[in-house]
């Protein structure tokens, strides 16, 4: 991604955010526009394949605080949408006295795209005014030489993202799955060289393989990309008919995945290098796949504990007793002590969600149920019961009605 992309591009109008944005903000944005315009809800339409490289692009630069803080000066500097990146110096629109105009875009390199220029921005640092005097006074090579060399050298692949939506078991325990995926990849025709089978690329004969040409202006030389080879340095005479010469192809592929324990809905995982393959011999890019969790029809979960709620029954509650509640994994012995309220939670340690270091807990809360219909008889046994129980079972609120009545 050269600087001229930063001018010229609208990263925040593409995710549809202000600039002000926080991180939270352009992950919101990105993430419903990713779920709408997906390649693969939205088989053949060439449209939404578009937006959704725009959208991807724009919070690849967004979402890095690095990359943004670089965009933001470039857009700051140069003007938004390109217009300050072409306009001249003061006096005519161009250099003092020369009536010419400059375009800035020749100045600056490449590497903000792909994480160049890790240092600050000193006079020899990427985008420094090394580079704008390089390509000012006499500097064959300058910023066009460098984006040459990025074009045709090797390139990182673009991160992926896609979706998986997993059972509650799986996300708690962990799961392998397939992931059916459509990404930009390496043209199986001509493994990647854009040349037809049985021909290969030639050098340039216009810039030499340079990928850079040069020219005067009065005092002073400019340069700029090749026309000829497009910055590449190479030429290809018959294009590959598969890709049209680009050397890339959409390609669906099935990779398998592991999915860790212990994954939160709407958790984005990140997977090293299983994204797109790189260009000339570039590393790939990262997968990223966005969680999606069942709910489970008897347990929750609260941070990296898993709860469940039991029903048991008066005499259970008031006597006390045993009692087998399930687990993800198996099942285990609980002991519910005599007096037990409606609403207590037991706990089960080590039976939760696994984590970094140490497993979650199983939070059982007791619900004392309360017949609905009684027999005759049941009736009766418990009207004696009642007869027979003299504790006051609110004794707070009864000594509040006495002090109330007393006044």
């Amino acid at each position: 991604m050269s600087t001229r992309d930063f001018i010229e591009k609208d990263y925040y109008g593409a995710l549809g955010v202000p600039q002000g944005a926080d991180a939270a903000e352009i992950k919101k944005a990105y993430r419903k526009l990713a779920q709408e315009l997906h390649p693969d809800k939205n088989p053949g339409n060439a449209e939404a394949e578009s937006r959704f490289k725009e959208v991807s692009e724009a919070y690849d630069v967004l979402s890095d605080p690095k990359r943004r803080g670089e965009y933001d000066e470039a857009r700051r500097l140069f003007g938004a949408g390109g217009a300050g990146a072409r306009a001249g110096f003061p006096g005519g629109g161009g250099f003092p006295g020369g009536g010419q105009t400059f375009d800035f875009g020749d100045l600056f390199n490449a590497g903000a795209a792909g994480g160049a220029g890790a240092g600050a921005r000193g006079a020899s640092g990427p985008g420094g005014l090394g580079d704008l005097l390089g390509g000012l006074f006499g500097g064959a090579g300058g910023g066009a030489r460098a984006r040459s060399q990025a074009a045709s050298g090797p390139a990182r692949g673009q991160d992926v993202e896609t979706e998986a939506t997993l059972s509650f078991e799986e996300a708690v325990l962990g799961v392998t799955v397939p992931l059916r995926m459509q990404s930009p990849g390496s043209c199986p025709t001509c493994a990647g060289s854009g040349a037809k089978p049985g021909t290969s690329p030639h050098t340039c004969p216009v810039c030499s393989g340079a990928g850079v040409t040069s020219r005067s202006q009065g005092a002073f030389a400019f340069s700029e990309p090749c026309r000829n080879c497009r910055g590449t340095g190479s030429v290809v005479d018959d294009p590959c008919p598969t890709c049209s010469g680009s050397g890339i192809t959409s390609q669906t592929r099935t990779i398998t995945v592991r999915i860790p324990a212990g994954v939160r809905d709407g958790q984005r995982i990140r997977l090293a290098g299983k994204g797109a393959p790189g260009r000339r011999g570039g590393p790939a890019g990262d997968l990223f796949v966005v969680v999606h969790v069942s709910e489970h029809a008897l347990f929750g979960r609260k941070d990296d504990d898993l709860t469940l709620t039991v029903p048991i029954s008066f005499a259970e509650a008031a006597l006390g007793t045993t009692l087998t509640v399930p687990t993800l994994d198996g099942t285990v012995s609980l002991k519910v002590p005599a007096g037990t309220a409606s609403g207590r939670t037991l706990r089960v340690r080590g039976r939760g969600v696994p984590a970094k270091g140490r497993t979650g807990d199983l939070l059982v809360t007791l619900d004392v149920a309360v017949p609905v219909r009684l027999t005759p008889a049941e009736r009766k046994l418990i009207e004696q019961l009642a007869e027979e129980m003299d504790e006051d079972p609110r004794p707070q609120i009864t000594a509040a009605l006495q002090a109330g009545g007393e006044r």
